[in-house]
């Protein structure tokens, strides 16, 4: 399919000849110009979901700068949540006759019908990270959520016996992405013999409905729960918060996924015991890759399909890692993925602090 426009400039230059004609007869002198064909410059509509959480910012930032690197330009918008607004953002794309669409759609159902035209329009529409249902999207780039799942549980079961109880803190169930990761999570709780005693969703990934939870059903946390399952490090982030306040920072297990930056410093605090490391670089400079080459109209090789609910489309899948303090180093900082001195920040001040400590009490 070819989705780049072209347009042919047709340059006309008239000369008049003299307004009298001369003794020598000479008449008008027409001169031929070539034409000349000039290609305008790919445009890729970018819509995200918010980027209130950190991980958003740096997809942001990666896919945009391979965009400009292969030629083209990135329009982002960003619809703060809003199912409508990303509706609207979409539709904005639509007429303004851009070559490619890359979404992260905040609900996976509400997009089919705009999506559809945007497919009618000739525009190529990409998936990225969370699946669009029923919309025939061109194809889907995310990592596979069920083993970002199987990350949690794995590193969650080795630290806890038979008998034991988790909760689960998940993103909600309009992103297609939970239900996978859960999927994954369960299976290895059941293998573990650990028991799920509940599973709360929090609306639009609301970090402080996690806190609300967390306060809600403190008396049992405290009693009954030996680790927490997030969704995500910004789940896990006001989960952390709700325990520290109640002595229990800590003490409790607590997971989340997308190895932001201040997840990594709870890590080596430990105060969140592990997350889930994404290459969000690679997804972002493959989806970068993939977009322009939609535009060309080239062909994008893959090699697994996935069902949207009611098509198969092409799914490019990026493995993810588990992370914790042991290999904090190897995996985070070794690949540049945040920097030594900002993940050990609040330790280092910490021991920084005990040392202070132990030198007055030696004087």
């Amino acid at each position: 399919m070819g989705y780049r426009k072209k347009y042919i400039v047709y340059t006309v230059l008239l000369l008049l000849a003299a307004v009298g004609m001369t003794a020598c007869g000479k008449g008008e002198d027409h001169r031929e110009i070539p034409e000349v064909e000039k290609e305008d410059t790919i445009e890729i509509g970018m819509s995200f979901d918010t980027f209130v959480v950190e991980r958003w910012q740096r997809d942001r930032d990666i896919f945009v700068s391979k965009v400009n690197e292969l030629g083209a330009q990135v329009n982002v918008q960003n619809p703060n949540g809003s199912v409508s607004e990303q509706i609207r953002q979409l539709e904005y794309f639509i007429d303004k006759k851009v070559d490619v669409i890359v979404v992260v759609p905040i609900d996976a159902d509400s997009l089919t019908e705009v999506i559809g035209k945007a497919k009618e329009q000739g525009i190529g529409v990409i998936s990225y990270d969370r699946l669009i249902h029923n919309a025939n999207t061109d194809i889907y780039i995310s990592f596979d959520n069920e083993a970002v799942g199987h990350c949690m549980g794995r590193t969650m079961g080795k630290q806890l016996t038979v008998g034991d109880q988790v909760i689960m803190l998940s993103g909600p169930l309009t992103d297609g992405n939970v239900i996978q990761v859960n999927a994954g999570f369960m299976e290895e709780m059941e293998k573990c013999g650990i028991e799920v005693i509940d599973i709360a969703y929090m609306d639009e990934w609301k970090a402080e409905l996690a806190y609300e939870y967390m306060n809600e059903h403190m008396d049992v946390i405290r009693e009954d729960i030996q680790g927490i399952m997030c969704g995500n490090d910004n789940l896990a982030s006001q989960v952390v918060f709700a325990l520290a306040e109640n002595r229990l920072a800590g003490k409790i297990i607590v997971t989340g996924q997308d190895a932001d930056l201040e997840a990594c410093q709870r890590i080596v605090e430990g105060t969140q015991f592990m997350t889930v490391y994404k290459p969000v670089n690679q997804l972002a400079e493959r989806a970068a890759q993939i977009a322009v080459k939609l535009a060309k109209g080239e062909e994008i090789e893959y090699t697994e399909t996935i069902s949207d609910g009611t098509y198969e489309i092409p799914y490019i899948k990026l493995m993810p890692e588990a992370v914790t303090d042991d290999n904090m180093d190897e995996v985070i900082i070794d690949q540049g993925f945040h920097l030594k001195e900002e993940v050990y920040i609040n330790k280092r001040k910490t021991l920084e602090e005990l040392e202070g400590e132990e030198t007055i009490e030696e004087e």
